[in-house]
C-alpha cells in the first residue's frame, strides 16, 4: 500500500525511495555539503563519500570504478551513449557518414537521438526482441553505435543481450553496444548485463534511489565524446559538480536490490501471476501482451479489447490505484504505444493497453486490490459501452 491510502502499481514508472537511501542522503544536504571538487576538509570529506559510493556501484555491477559515470539520470546516460559515440566516431576520420542502429521498440531516450542522427531503427518481434536477422542486414564499417535494452520499459521483455553482442561482433566490430538498463536492475543481475556491453545506463529511481541521478558504464577503450562540457568531472566524462547526496542514496539502494534480488524476484513473479490470473479469469477478451517466461518478474502488462485505456485509468485512480498505459514519459499522449506499435498489436488491441508493475514493496492487499479495481473498471465501462 502506497502512501495516503493508494495501492501503487506503477514502479516502471518511479519507485519510493528505500528508507535506507534516504537516511544516507540527509547528512549530505545539511553538514556534509561540500563540493568534492575543493581542496579543503569539508570537500575531502565530500570526495571521500563519492569515491566509496563509486566502489559500491562499480562491485554491485562488476566493473572498475573507472568505468562509472554518474550522471542526472537514465536520459542523459542513453542520449550521452548515442551522440558521444557518433561524435567520436566521426573524430576518429573514419571514411563515410558513421551511423547508430536501435530496436523499434527502445525508450525514447534512445529512439529520438538515433532518429535525430539518421540512424537505423530495425524492427522486433512480437513480444518486442530486436530480430537479429535485420539487425545483422544493417551493420557495417560505419555503424558507430547499436543500442538495444536489456528490458522493456513497457511490456518488460528481456533481451538476450549476448545473442545481439554476438551479431554486433560479427557484423560491426568497431561498434559500441550499449543497453538502457534502466528497467533491469530489480530483476536481473546487472553483472551479466554489463560484461555483455560496451556501455550500460541505470536510474536511480527505478530501483529506490533519488531521482536527479543516473549511471553509464563505459568500458576501458570505448571511445566517446563527452555530452556535458565544462569542469571536466568524471574524467572530463561529464562535467558538473556532482551531486554527492544523491549518488551516496543511488549506491544505498542499488546495492540493497542486489542483495535482496533473489529473494524478492520470486515472492513478486508469484504476486504479479496472481494479479494477472485473477484479471483475466474475470474479464474476457484480454490479451496478455507477453508470455511471461519472456518478461521480468514485476511485468503485468495487458491489452484490454472495447475499452479505451484513459478511461480506465480514470476510473483506477478513483479507486486510489496507481497505473499506467504506457512509458511515463509519453503519459500525455493520445496515440498508442510506439512499442505495442512495433509488436504488431493491433491499434483497437493497443488503444486498451494498461501496465501495471510490481515493486520490491508490492504486498499481497496491492495486488488484491489493484485487481479487483481493474476488473470493476472493465465491467463499467463495457456496460456503459453496451449503453450508448
Amino acid at each position: 500500500m502506497g502512501a495516503d491510502g493508494y495501492t501503487y502499481l506503477d514502479h516502471a514508472a518511479t519507485s519510493p525511495m528505500r528508507s535506507d537511501a534516504v537516511e544516507a542522503m540527509l547528512p549530505h544536504l545539511s553538514d556534509a555539503f561540500a563540493n568534492p571538487s575543493g581542496s579543503h576538509r569539508l570537500a575531502r570529506e565530500a570526495r571521500r563519500a563519492l569515491d566509496e559510493a563509486r566502489d559500491t556501484v562499480a562491485a554491485v555491477l562488476g566493473v572498475d570504478p573507472g568505468a562509472v559515470v554518474f550522471t542526472s539520470g537514465g536520459t542523459e546516460s542513453d542520449v550521452t551513449a548515442v551522440r558521444g559515440s557518433l561524435e567520436a566516431a566521426a573524430r576518429r576520420g573514419r571514411g563515410g557518414v558513421v551511423t547508430a542502429v536501435c530496436a523499434a521498440a527502445e525508450h525514447h531516450a534512445v529512439l529520438h537521438p538515433v532518429e535525430h542522427a539518421g540512424g537505423v531503427v530495425v524492427p522486433v518481434d512480437a513480444v518486442g526482441r530486436v530480430n537479429l536477422g535485420a539487425l545483422a542486414e544493417v551493420l557495417d564499417e560505419h555503424t558507430a553505435i547499436v543500442s538495444v535494452m536489456a528490458v522493456n520499459n513497457e511490456v518488460g521483455t528481456i533481451a538476450d543481450l549476448e545473442a545481439v553482442a554476438a551479431v554486433v561482433r560479427e557484423h560491426a566490430p568497431n561498434a559500441a553496444l550499449h543497453t538502457d538498463a534502466v528497467q533491469a536492475a530489480l530483476w536481473v543481475d546487472l553483472r551479466t548485463l554489463a560484461c555483455s556491453v560496451d556501455m550500460m545506463s541505470l536510474s536511480a529511481h527505478k530501483f529506490g534511489g533519488p531521482k536527479g541521478v543516473g549511471i553509464l558504464t563505459i568500458a576501458p577503450g570505448t571511445p566517446l565524446s563527452p555530452l556535458m562540457l565544462g569542469g571536466g568531472q568524471e574524467r572530463d566524462r561529464r562535467s558538473g559538480t556532482h551531486n554527492v547526496a544523491g549518488i551516496v542514496a543511488t549506491a544505498v539502494a542499488l546495492a540493497a536490490t542486489d542483495r535482496e534480488r533473489s529473494e524478492a524476484e520470486p515472492r513478486i513473479r508469484a504476486l504479479r501471476d496472481r494479479l494477472i490470473d485473477t484479471i483475466v479469469g474475470a474479464v474476457p477478451d484480454i490479451v496478455e501482451t507477453v508470455p511471461r517466461r519472456d518478461k521480468v518478474a514485476g511485468s503485468a502488462h495487458l491489452c484490454i479489447r472495447g475499452v479505451e485505456s484513459e478511461a480506465m485509468l480514470f476510473l483506477l485512480d478513483r479507486e486510489r490505484v496507481c497505473a499506467s498505459a504506457a512509458s511515463a514519459c509519453a503519459s500525455g499522449a493520445m496515440d498508442p504505444s510506439h512499442v505495442l506499435a512495433a509488436m504488431g498489436i493491433d491499434r483497437e488491441l493497443a488503444n486498451g493497453s494498461l501496465r501495471l508493475s510490481l515493486g520490491h514493496d508490492t504486498t499481497d492487499v496491492d495486488v488484491d486490490l489493484a485487481a479487483a479495481a481493474v476488473v470493476g473498471a472493465v465491467g463499467h465501462l463495457r456496460q456503459w459501452a453496451q449503453q450508448r
